[in-house]
């Protein structure tokens, strides 16, 4: 189906990011998965791209763009190459990018992105915890005031990017009587006395990722780096919530739309009992459910992203996007790993990394489960 969102000047965007993957991700793949990370290589490139710092103020060495689809046509390009890379860039560019935008001084927005932009510094964000998951108003890590210091102890878990990131943005709780209200957000930095880091975590799938656990041992963190007011943090998550969900489907829907199409050409051109697979009835139809399936899912998509350009998206809208989108995604993938036959379970072969890469989008960013439990609030249940 054709899609109508984009100008010319998205896609020549899209083109160059294509270019970039084609030259420096693509062909490194392998050596990506064996180090479990990117190295910081494919971050200066990126920064000598323009793809880092699209939506940061040219004054700070970004891009300046205001306009959200830029960013979704490089999202899209980096999910149907690999779901864990665009998970990793997504974290830096587009999660982390509105904090360090929106939120911080002069002096920290001098301090942070101009090197941001050029790959130079590598962003993370630690909001979960072991003991915490989807409950992020409950979380344990703490920070206490010692003069014009705060005191920060604590750890953190499923951090992606966590185990290269140059700097952390980290909730953490400054006032324990205040509940959700008592959550503050800090910057802290590589070489900080007592931050350390657990070994890159052993994951399912998202083999790319260099997905960590953070340690803070009386972690002085000036409240110079404090991001955003004391106490506003939770809010502060909880209003870009919305851009990290609604970032999520649409690589969700591309990852799962690219996949597909692969799938298709492979069933056309594999041959049983004297015929294509893709001709046989069976698959013939549950290729075409598959496909409808995506079109319906990339048009709803495609209507979230307008709004949110918009600034007119809602949080139940996007939890709709990112729930369904993360299930179809993994239901397509599944089909299309059996349609690949035995050779759909063999990680030399796309659709059996793309399958295990997947299954985690129906946890992250809020599990589907919150994502139903918010619709249903909002609909006064």
């Amino acid at each position: 189906m054709r899609r109508t969102l984009f100008t010319e000047e998205h896609e020549a965007l899209r083109a160059t990011a294509k270019e970039f993957l084609a030259r420096h991700v693509i062909p490194h793949q392998d050596e990506f998965i064996e180090n479990r990370g990117l190295p910081r290589e494919f971050w200066l490139e990126a920064g000598k791209q323009g793809l880092l710092g699209l939506h940061i103020p040219d004054e700070w060495g970004g891009g300046g763009s205001e306009d959200y689809r830029y960013g979704v046509v490089v999202a899209e390009e980096f999910s149907k190459v690999s779901a864990s890379i665009s998970s990793c860039f997504g974290i830096h560019g587009s999660v982390c990018a509105p904090y360090l935008v929106e939120l911080t001084t002069d002096e920290q927005k001098e301090r942070w992105l101009p090197r941001f932009c050029t790959g130079e510094l590598v962003c993370a964000i630690a909001m979960t915890e072991p003991s915490g998951g989807s409950d992020l108003a409950a979380l344990k890590t703490h920070a206490v005031r010692d003069g014009d210091d705060w005191i920060l102890n604590g750890s953190k878990t499923f951090i992606t990017n966590g185990y290269s990131a140059d700097l952390v943005i980290v909730a953490a709780r400054t006032d324990p009587s205040k509940g959700a209200r008592g959550i503050t957000l800090f910057g802290v930095e590589t070489g900080m006395e007592g931050f350390t880091r657990g070994r890159k975590l052993d994951k399912v799938g998202q083999t790319e990722s260099d997905t960590a656990e953070l340690f803070f041992q009386d972690v002085r963190v000036p409240d110079a780096l404090r991001i955003g007011e004391e106490g506003q943090g939770f809010i502060s998550m909880m209003e870009r919530l919305v851009q990290e969900r609604v970032g999520a489907a649409l690589a969700n829907i591309a990852h799962a739309a690219q996949i597909l199409d692969e799938t298709i050409e492979y069933v056309k051109q594999r041959k049983a009992f004297g015929q294509s697979v893709g001709s046989f009835q069976h698959n013939k139809f549950k290729v075409a459910e598959l496909k409808t399936k995506v079109d319906v899912t990339q048009a709803f998509v495609d209507k979230c992203i307008v709004l949110f350009a918009e600034g007119q998206l809602t949080s139940a809208e996007a939890a709709e996007a990112k729930w369904w989108s993360a299930q179809v995604q993994n239901d397509v993938l599944d089909e299309c790993v059996q349609l690949y036959g035995g050779y759909g379970y063999m990680n030399e072969y796309r659709v059996a990394r793309a399958w295990r890469d997947a299954r985690v989008t129906k946890i992250w960013a809020g599990s589907n489960e919150i994502m139903k439990e918010l619709i249903g609030r909002d609909l006064g249940l």
